[in-house]
Parts: structure tokens; sequence; C-alpha cells
């Protein structure tokens, strides 16, 4: 039963992923997971998880840049769809970490007998990611468009491309935020939204320069123009404009074009928050607003001892980035 919790634990905080981590090759960036916080610069990542005994438990390694070993993958937009699929696969890495380490706990600590040691392999692995990438398919692409179109045997005049998109967003963005809000009912994904907060004052305290403590990060807030959840809304926010687009009349051609265009649309949208960050002052930083409203969700207040476990991680990444790319300097 314990096992089964803990995988159902790593299975919701999966479908989370995208929210939860900042897909960015930029100096620090990181993700809440299952009682801890994994950071990463560009050549380390590093993870600390607090046990309910209130011990930490930290690791560390070696991070590939990929733009750094192909140039291509550091073209606009291409680079979008090739950092977010890096960030996806190690954020998967560290909640798998985390769940493995409340597991340990739970059987006896690394001092347990080989026999009563359980921990989520590669087979449970491999069905959670498939599990999830059938999740968004069928909540974010296939539920949003059959809804949008069976309202237009209700109401003709969604016949009009432009007008049947606006609706289909709707209806993808209302349900990502009734999913988000939701599933924070939780408790334990509440706590990882604390985790996601601190994630966020920690990278901020780093950005802004000076001491890297407890005090100095708490004292930022807790939203990010960086974060999947700026991301996430910008992404189905695009979407309404490149869906209208194409002239495409019949159901499954309308889905077929919802697949096809996500790598175009996920590049667009990484450039978009890329600039937005850089210029917050600009029109397209408006664009990410959405998106930071609703950080008010995703990420919450956390305590002193969720910042330290942040703080910690971000150490780890960056004793090891030293020696695979030098120490980070803030302009």
């Amino acid at each position: 039963m314990t096992y089964w919790k803990q995988y159902l634990r790593l299975l919701a905080a999966t479908q989370l992923l995208p929210a939860l981590e900042s897909g960015e090759e930029t100096l620090v960036g990181g993700q809440a997971v299952l009682e801890g916080v994994m950071m990463r610069t560009p050549h380390a990542w590093g993870i600390t998880v607090r046990k309910q005994s209130g011990e930490m438990v930290s690791h560390a390694d070696a991070l590939e840049r990929p733009s750094e070993k192909r140039k291509w993958m550091g073209w606009p937009v291409v680079r979008g769809v090739v950092t977010l699929g890096y960030a996806m696969m190690l954020g998967f890495r560290a909640l798998k970490f985390s769940a493995n380490v409340a597991l340990e706990e739970m059987t006896g600590g690394p001092q347990a007998k080989p026999e009563d040691k359980i921990e989520i392999g590669g087979w449970m692995a491999t069905v959670n990611v498939i599990f999830s990438l059938g999740f968004f398919i069928a909540f974010y692409k296939f539920l949003p468009l059959l809804a949008a179109t069976g309202l237009k045997h209700a109401f003709p005049a969604l016949g009009n491309r432009v007008l049947f998109n606006l609706v289909d967003g709707g209806i993808r963005i209302g349900l990502f935020l009734l999913f988000v809000w939701g599933i924070a009912r939780a408790r334990d994904i509440h706590r990882v939204y604390e985790y996601h907060g601190a994630e966020h004052k920690t990278v901020f305290a780093f950005e802004d320069g000076g001491p890297l403590d407890v005090p100095r990060a708490q004292s930022f807030v807790t939203w990010h123009p960086r974060c999947g959840t700026s991301f996430l809304m910008t992404v189905m926010l695009i979407c309404i404009v490149v869906y209208s687009l194409f002239p495409v009349q019949t159901f499954w051609g309308k889905f077929a074009l919802r697949i096809a265009a996500l790598p175009f649309i996920a590049g667009i949208s990484y450039e978009l928050i890329r600039y937005a960050a850089k210029k917050r002052n600009s029109l397209f930083a408006l664009l990410t607003k959405p998106g930071l409203w609703l950080q008010r969700i995703t990420t919450q207040p956390p305590s002193d001892e969720q910042v330290q476990c942040a703080i910690s991680a971000l150490d780890a990444a960056l004793e090891l980035e030293k020696q695979h790319g030098g120490e980070l300097v803030i302009a």
C-alpha cells in the first residue's frame, strides 16, 4: 500500500510537471519535487529532499547543455522544443528520485535488507510517462475540441474559424485552471506548490546577487516570469491564434493539427517567454501576465525549512558547476 500511495503521488506530480519546471537554458532554474526542490545550472543539477525525520538528502550530477553539443539546437524556436524536452526528462528523474527517497525511509533506510527495499523502477516510470502523455493529449487536446465541436452543432455561428478556436481555447484554459486548482486540494500537492514557491524565491535571491540565505530568499515573491505555469498559459493562448490560421474542417483533421503543431507552438512560446523575462516592460510581457496570475495557485508561501531545501539544492548544483563550466556570475 505504501508503494502504491507513493506512486500515485508521483503520478499526480507528473501531470503538473510542465507547470512546475522552468524550461530555460539560463543561469539557474529549478523545479519542485515531492518534499524537496531540484535546481539546475547550465552544466549541473542538484536536488535536496527532506525526510519525515527532518534530515535532508542531497544529490548532484553533471548536465549537458544541448545547444553546446549541437549548434542547431540553439537556433531560435528549435531551442525551445529541445530545452523543454530535456527539462521534462530531467524533471521526471528528479521526481522519481524524491519518491524513492520517501520509499527508502518507509522501508528502513539504507540499512534495510535488500529484500525489504522497494523503489519505483524503470517499468513503472515508463507507465507513468505514457499515462501522462495520454492524459495531456486527451485532457487538453481531445476534450476541448470535442466540446467545441458539440457546441458548434448547437450554435451555427461557431462555424467561424476564429470564433470556434476562441471557444476551444477557452475550454482548454478552463480545464487547465480547474485541474491545477482542484489537485491543490490534496495536501501532498499543496506542499509541492509550497516547494515551488521556495524554488522561485531562491532563484530570485540568486539572480539579485548578494548572500544566499533563508531570510533573504523569503523576502522575494513566489511568482517568476520563467515559470512553467507562465509557459503553459502562453502556449494555450498562442494555440488559439495558430489553429485559426489553418482552414481545417473535419474533427480528426483539427485533432491532427493540434498534435502536429505542438512543437512549433512550444518553440514560439519559449521565445516569447524568454524575451518577456528580459524586457519586462515590453508589449510581449503582457502575454505572460495570465501565467503570473495563475502562479498564485501553483506557488504557495513556503516555510523556512522548504526554502532551506531549495538553497541546499542550488548550492549542490553550483558546486558541481564550478567543476564543469565555471563559477556563475550575475551581471
